[in-house]
């Protein structure tokens, strides 16, 4: 493969080299200067919007948040959502009395002493631009700027980036005193702008908790650039949105695509002439040609560069040559025109923001790189959904190099009914931030799917905001409604199938792992919502079974715990058994075919009494998965996948019976090797059975094998092991643990 690449860029350099030399010459002008503005700002508190402190004696990171703050602010993080203290107050949760619960129409309550940050620093230029551009990715809770001493605009979004024209106010040839204040919390925000709805969320972290850039340029300004690739003709589309500031002009658009590595051209630059009037802005599409392109997979994640020019404003776009979409007939996901079965998680990483171990964590690449890079790839997880927040870039930029397939949602989870909350917003506003949620990832090959919302009931979402932002992305990705119709032909419909979600509810029979040996991997009705069971369906949750770092069960998951192992039960009991379930579904939901995506819930997470769910990992500060989870989701996942149909607790000894062994190919080969079917107590072998299998790419198949149980009674190990001979993760276990007692106790 390397040979054939190597190849590849040698015919695209020899084929470009004159057409490069050309545009070389015509663009030896000024380009864009891009300053960063990351580091150690200065951070002071207000009560009013409008009281700009004048001392700032505090030091926090960007990007990162307050709650890092040295020396630290009291009450940080401290706010109370009404979908939360009413959930706190029921019963079965108990966490305050009912007496705490009024709010009396508030959406929210503060016991800060403040409801504004103010950040601050200093900063000189290189040189002098026409247009200066300041760029804040993303901060919340709202964010307004000022810079030296003149206030440059606002931005309400929490998700989206800001960005600020701040050409009349700077200082070229001195120095700039710039200042962005954010809120504290949520009820910094208007009641009719969404600042991230998350009925679950115990700590809202305030912060600039993305990049902050400032853009230097001439015009004509290259104000977007979107990449849609088009594998089968082998080129690109790319929209260009030009803006003219100032007089009219003769302008040229150069555009190239080199690949990301090693910056070897591909294929000829385009070069396209126009006239602009004065103060016009345009939007241009144009094709490039990308011959021989290796497209971007979980398996080859392979990157490539468009280059912009205009004369005096230039930038870079990395993409991936890939396409994405559902196919309804089949139900299926399809990435590059093949199946593609996704395997993984949904994590919420502003929740996470609210834990005590989570500190600068999220902004440490090699920390994010271990939790999205290497984690996964050990676990054979090829999809996350990023649910409840928006992520910063560097997530996004490190997912696209991992080969990652993302969901990714916009922080919407509105449950409650009436609807309080989303009845209150200004739907221009929330149509304006989604357009902006495009616009800021689009070009992420990573991001395959657009999330309207968590679990929301809400008819605005699919009638009119989906219409109004899809045709905007030129990739024209999926959209997944949450709990409402499918906007789209091929759209899929989210499923939380919490089958262990009845021992919360204490309203007998519960529950148990046999139950599954008469289901047939369908959900049936989706849990809260509708569907159109014709449609492509993702779980993207389950199941009921969260457990603390510690090994505690959490607020929903207490009564599961106690009735399947007692009230006496250790904290490593727990985690077994939660690895050993959560193992066994994980096999059962890829079983069936019935889902296109079989995501758990969830990866990362907040550990926090109060908290209702929490993630599997033991020491999150060394990015560790709890080592029972890891075992048997690591089989579980594996890209041939083995379900061994029986979950009875107990069998008698000396009897044989038959097996069913359903195996799932999630490969675009055929597979063929041994199943292997035995019985084991302490490691010790006490019978087994084999055959030869061959299942289709993307295939499935069910065998049959018969086997006698242990003659003699004792707790035993019953195994399904596939082996597949050259791949390195071979073999794919299946167990079950299981009581063999005598005839007689039978």
């Amino acid at each position: 493969m390397a040979i054939v690449h190597s190849l590849r860029w040698r015919l695209a350099v020899r084929t470009a080299s004159i057409a490069l030399l050309l545009v070389g010459l015509a663009q030896a002008r000024a380009e864009r200067l891009t300053i960063p503005l990351d580091g150690t700002w200065a951070v002071a508190e207000s009560v009013g919007a409008d009281e700009m402190p004048q001392q700032f004696p505090h030091q926090v990171a960007v990007p990162g948040l307050v709650n890092q703050a040295k020396p630290p602010f009291p009450d940080v993080d401290r706010y109370e959502t009404a979908e939360i203290v009413a959930r706190w107050s029921r019963p079965s949760t108990a966490v305050i009395p009912p007496g705490e619960a009024a709010m009396e129409g508030l959406l929210g309550r503060t016991r800060q002493k403040r409801n504004y940050f103010w950040y601050h620093r200093t900063f000189t230029l290189p040189a002098r631009r026409q247009q200066a551009m300041l760029v804040v990715n993303k901060a919340q809770f709202g964010t307004a700027v000022w810079l030296n001493g003149k206030k440059v605009g606002e931005h309400l979004g929490c998700a989206t980036a800001g960005l600020f024209d701040v050409t009349e106010a700077i200082d070229w040839d001195g120095e700039n005193r710039l200042t962005i204040r954010i809120g504290a919390h949520p009820g910094a925000v208007p009641d009719w702008a969404p600042a991230g709805a998350d009925c679950g969320r115990v700590h809202w972290a305030p912060g600039i908790y993305d990049r902050v850039l400032l853009r230097l340029a001439d015009p004509p300004i290259i104000e977007t650039v979107q990449v849609a690739p088009q594998i089968a003709a082998g080129e690109i589309l790319v929209q260009t949105r030009i803006s003219n500031y100032g007089s009219a002009r003769e302008c040229e658009l150069v555009q190239r695509v080199a690949t990301w590595k090693g910056s070897h051209s591909v294929g000829q630059p385009v070069i396209r002439r126009f006239a602009l009037a004065a103060d016009e802005q345009r939007v241009i599409e144009q094709t490039l040609p990308v011959p021989e392109a290796i497209l971007w997979s979980p398996e080859e994640p392979f990157l490539y560069t468009l280059e912009t020019k205009t004369g005096d404003d230039s930038c870079s776009t990395r993409f991936g040559m890939r396409e994405f979409r559902f196919d309804t007939p089949t139900r299926r996901a399809m990435l590059n025109g093949k199946p593609c079965f996704l395997r993984g998680a949904s994590f919420e990483l502003h929740r996470f923001f609210g834990d005590p171990k989570c500190g600068n964590l999220p902004w440490d690449e090699a920390w994010v790189r271990k939790v999205l890079v290497d984690i996964p790839r050990d676990m054979h997880w090829n999809c996350f959904r990023a649910t409840l927040g928006a992520l910063p870039q560097q997530w996004l930029d490190i997912a696209d190099e991992a080969g990652l397939l993302l969901q990714y949602e916009f922080p919407i989870w509105t449950s409650r009914s009436p609807p309080i909350r989303h009845a209150r917003w200004n739907q221009d506003e929330l149509t304006a931030q989604f357009r902006e949620f495009l616009r800021d990832n689009w070009n992420h090959p990573s991001v395959v799917i657009w999330d309207a919302s968590n679990e929301t009931r809400w008819d605005f979402l699919g009638d009119s905001l989906i219409p109004a932002v899809r045709q905007l992305d030129l990739s024209n990705r999926p959209w997944e409604n949450s709990y409402n119709l499918t906007q789209g032909p091929d759209d899929p419909y989210e499923d939380h199938p919490y089958l262990f979600s009845n021992h919360f509810s204490g309203k007998p029979p519960f529950f148990q792992m046999r139950t599954l040996e008469k289901m047939s991997g369908s959900g049936g009705k989706q849990r809260g919502g509708v569907n159109k069971p014709e449609h492509a369906a993702i779980i993207n949750e389950y199941d009921w079974l969260w457990l603390h770092r510690d090994g505690t069960p959490t607020l929903l998951s207490r009564n599961v715990y106690k009735h399947l192992l007692g009230p006496q039960a250790t904290a490593d009991e727990r985690r077994a058994l939660a690895a050993y379930l959560m193992g066994g579904l994980t096999e059962y939901w890829r079983a069936y075919r019935q889902y296109a995506g079989v995501l758990f819930y969830t990866y990362l997470a907040l550990d926090d009494p109060r908290a209702f769910t929490c993630d599997f990992f033991c020491d999150v500060q060394q990015a560790t998965l709890e080592p029972h989870f890891a075992d048997h989701m690591r089989e579980a996942s594996k890209p041939l996948g083995v379900y061994l149909r029986f979950w009875q607790p107990s069998l008698p000894a000396g009897q044989s019976r038959r097996y069913d062994v359903i195996m799932v190919n999630d490969t675009q080969e055929a597979a063929q090797g041994r199943l292997e079917l035995s019985w084991e107590s302490a490691g010790k072998p006490l019978g087994r059975t084999e055959l030869i299998y061959a299942i289709p790419a993307a295939g499935r198949t069910t065998c049959e094998l018969e086997l006698a149980t242990p003659r003699s009674p004792g707790n035993c190990v019953l195994k399904a092991r596939a082996f597949w001979e050259g791949k390195p993760w071979s073999p794919t276990v299946s167990r079950r643990n299981v009581s063999v007692a005598s005839a007689v106790a039978q």
